[in-house]
């Protein structure tokens, strides 16, 4: 029997490529039952695209005996609430970036969690993008020896999109700006590959239209010992090429077309977008993974994964712990560039963010 499950809140867009992924392959055993939503015109359209039952109530869908997880894809001023309530109904959870505006939201949210007992996991892409998974293989390994430093480019090209001012994506009420709603990534990545850093200095800047705020940035992430991480983001990036690169004492490694203004348009045929270099064999080695024809693939192949944890197949892609330690290096941003200083992930001010 396929396991059931009921999204919540249609507002952000990835969810629709997992719903269309289930739909298209019933080999994966998932299947859409119904969805909420407090936009009832959003809801209406979703339902009509996906084919599936619309709930005018959330606590009707959190009945539904058939389904046994949810997607929670709402706003993120609503993710702790929501959270809070499904795992009341002791539903599975699969939540969407970021985890919430703020810490004590994310408080709630681990909470929730921990309390009722139920299985979590964070919807973060780039961890489970075949590409980083070979870069993350290779650096525990140890083949490459001590890394020295990594370097993240992400971007999207929205910020020059003046209709995009309009969505609840850089409404801070509903998801504070496109820093903290999309550097999240990679900043998660960094957490992912790395683990957890002692401080972060950051500069964000408005630079383009002050409706959407923050739109340039980066960030360097301190290890002690090593490595330092950069995070460079700009949302208002039509074009791009490499995304990844990582220093190392026995090699480097270099990842290309990895986000979307990069992976969205033309490139050399054949180009790799992964390789790396090791000083034993004195050359370029270059992945036979290849690189999606289009972002929007990678987005897409989170719901293989997602499917595998809600089955018990595989762990959390990121538990709530993680996803709120990827917010607090997130906030932490904002503490350094509002006040000029290298701030610790432990400095209360994080909390006031």
């Amino acid at each position: 029997m396929p396991l059931g499950i009921g999204i919540v809140g249609f507002a952000h867009g990835h969810v629709n490529s997992y719903c269309n992924q289930w739909r298209a392959d019933p080999s994966m055993g998932v299947e859409v039952v119904a969805g909420w939503d407090h936009d009832v015109e959003r809801l209406s359209q979703a339902t009509s695209e996906h084919g599936i039952q619309g709930d005018e109530e959330l606590e009707a869908l959190l009945r539904r005996e058939e389904i046994s997880a949810v997607v929670i894809a709402a706003e993120t001023s609503m993710h702790a609430d929501l959270v809070e309530q499904a795992a009341a109904a002791g539903k599975a959870i699969v939540l969407q970036k970021p985890m919430a505006l703020t810490m004590s939201e994310a408080d709630r949210i681990v909470a929730a969690v921990e309390r009722h007992g139920v299985p979590f996991t964070m919807a973060w892409q780039m961890r489970a993008d075949p590409q980083n998974l070979k870069m993350k293989e290779l650096l525990d390994s140890g083949e490459l020896g001590q890394v020295f430093m990594v370097r993240r480019r992400h971007g999207l090209g929205l910020g020059l999109n003046s209709a995009f001012a309009d969505s609840w994506h850089v409404d801070p009420s509903l998801n504070r700006d496109i820093w903290a709603d999309d550097a999240a990534h990679a900043i998660d990545f960094i957490l992912w590959l790395l683990g957890e850093p002692e401080t972060v200095t950051a500069e964000m800047e408005s630079l383009y239209n002050p409706r959407m705020p923050m739109d340039n940035g980066i960030a360097v992430f301190r290890y002690p010992g090593g490595p330092l991480a950069e995070v460079c983001c700009s949302f208002t990036n039509l074009a791009g090429e490499n995304t990844t690169e990582i220093v190392a004492e026995r090699g480097s490694i270099i990842h290309n077309y990895g986000d979307a203004p990069s992976c969205n348009v033309p490139r050399p045929e054949g180009a790799c977008g992964l390789k790396w270099y090791l000083a034993q064999s004195r050359e370029w080695t270059c992945s036979e993974i290849p690189t999606p024809a289009g972002h929007g693939e990678r987005i897409a192949g989170l719901a293989g994964p997602l499917t595998e944890f809600l089955q018990g197949r595989r762990p959390p892609i990121a538990t709530a712990e993680e996803g709120r330690m990827a917010l607090r290096m997130v906030l932490a941003c904002y503490v350094s560039a509002r006040e000029g200083r290298r701030v610790s992930l432990d400095d209360e001010a994080i909390a006031a963010v």
